[in-house]
C-alpha cells in the first residue's frame, strides 16, 4: 500500500535544476551527475603529468605534457573553466581530468583548470572572484611549471557553458590582461528578450533565467550584463581583452542560439580588421567540451601570425 505521509524535512526538495543540483529543506545538497574526484599524476595514455595546487578559497590543476618542444622553447598556457552552471562540477572531475589531458597534449600546451567554488554554498560572484584571481595567478608566473614552461605571451582562456561565461567575463574587464585568445564552448549566456529559436512565451523565458538567478542571487535578472553580454547597459564588446575569438555551438543545445548571436555581436563590435572572430559549429549534442575542433583552432592559433 502506498504511503500518504508528507515527505519529512530531509525528503522535501525546494530547488531542482535537472541533474546539477538539488537542494533540501533541510539544507542537504545532492549533485547528482559529479563522479567521484580523481587524483592528479602521470596520465598513462597521453604522458600528461599533472598536479593540484592549493590557492587558498580555489585551487587550480596543472597539466604538463611530455617534452616535444625544441630545447628551450616555451609552451602557450590554456587556463580552463570547468561548467556547471556555477552550481556543479569541479577540475577534478573524470570528464574534466580526461579532457584537460587529452587537450594539454594534443596542443601541446601547459593546462590550468581552475577549481573555483560553487554556488549555493558560494553563490555568485565568488566563481568569477576565483577565476580572476586564477588567471593572476597564471599570469605571473608563480608555480615553478609556468615559470619553467609557460610562455606568457600566449595565454588563451577557455571553458564550456558557465566556463565560457566566466571566460567572457574576465576578458571585459577594465583592467583584464591582454590574452592571446578565448575560447567560449556553448557559452552560458541567456535573456529577457528570445534570440534564434529560444523560446518566446515568459515560462520558457523564465525557465532559462532560474538557475543564474539562484546561483547569483545578487543578480538584477536575465538581462545582468554578466548573463547578457549584448544588454542595453553591458560593456562594449570591443572592449575584450583578447587578440582573438572563437565561439563553439553544436546542433541539438539549447544555448546554440545565444553563442551565435555572441558571436555576431564580437564580430560587430570589432568591424574589419579588428578581433579575429570563428564561429565553430557542430553537429553534436550539447553539454560539455569538444575536443577535436578545440585543440586544432588552438594549435593554428599559437604561432605569431
Amino acid at each position: 500500500m502506498a504511503s500518504n505521509a508528507a515527505p519529512t524535512v530531509d525528503e522535501e526538495v525546494v530547488h531542482e535544476f535537472g541533474p546539477l543540483l538539488r537542494v533540501y529543506k533541510s539544507g542537504r545538497i545532492e549533485r547528482p551527475i559529479v563522479d567521484p574526484p580523481v587524483a592528479p599524476g602521470l596520465d598513462a595514455t597521453t604522458g600528461v603529468q599533472s598536479k593540484d595546487v592549493d590557492l587558498g578559497v580555489y585551487s587550480a590543476r596543472l597539466y604538463l605534457p611530455p617534452s616535444v618542444t625544441p630545447a628551450g622553447a616555451k609552451l602557450p598556457v590554456i587556463v580552463y573553466i570547468h561548467g556547471g552552471g556555477f552550481v556543479a562540477e569541479s577540475a577534478r572531475s573524470p570528464n574534466y581530468h580526461r579532457f584537460l589531458n587529452d587537450l594539454a597534449a594534443a596542443c601541446p600546451a601547459l593546462g590550468v583548470s581552475v577549481d573555483y567554488r560553487l554556488a549555493p554554498e558560494h553563490p555568485l560572484p565568488a566563481a568569477y572572484d576565483d577565476c580572476r584571481a586564477a588567471l593572476a595567478w597564471a599570469l605571473s608566473a608563480a608555480d615553478p611549471w609556468v615559470a619553467a614552461h609557460g610562455d606568457l605571451a600566449r595565454v588563451f582562456l577557455a571553458g564550456d557553458s558557465a566556463g565560457g561565461n566566466a571566460c567572457h567575463h574576465l576578458a571585459i574587464q577594465p583592467d583584464a590582461a591582454r590574452l592571446r585568445g578565448a575560447v567560449l564552448i556553448h557559452p552560458w549566456f541567456w535573456g529577457s528578450e528570445a534570440v534564434g529559436e529560444e523560446p518566446r512565451d515568459p515560462a520558457g523565458r523564465a525557465m532559462g533565467a532560474g538557475l543564474w538567478l539562484f546561483a547569483c542571487p545578487g543578480t538584477a535578472g536575465a538581462d545582468d550584463p554578466r548573463m547578457n553580454p549584448m544588454a542595453p547597459d553591458a560593456p562594449g564588446l570591443e572592449t575584450l581583452a583578447c587578440e582573438r575569438v572563437m565561439v563553439c555551438t553544436a546542433e541539438g543545445d539549447f544555448l546554440r542560439w545565444r553563442g551565435r548571436a555572441y558571436s555576431e555581436a564580437v564580430t560587430a563590435a570589432r568591424g574589419a580588421g579588428g578581433l579575429e572572430v570563428e564561429l565553430l559549429e557542430s553537429g553534436d549534442g550539447g553539454g560539455g567540451p569538444r575536443l577535436l575542433p578545440l585543440q586544432a583552432r588552438l594549435r593554428q592559433n599559437q604561432g605569431d601570425d
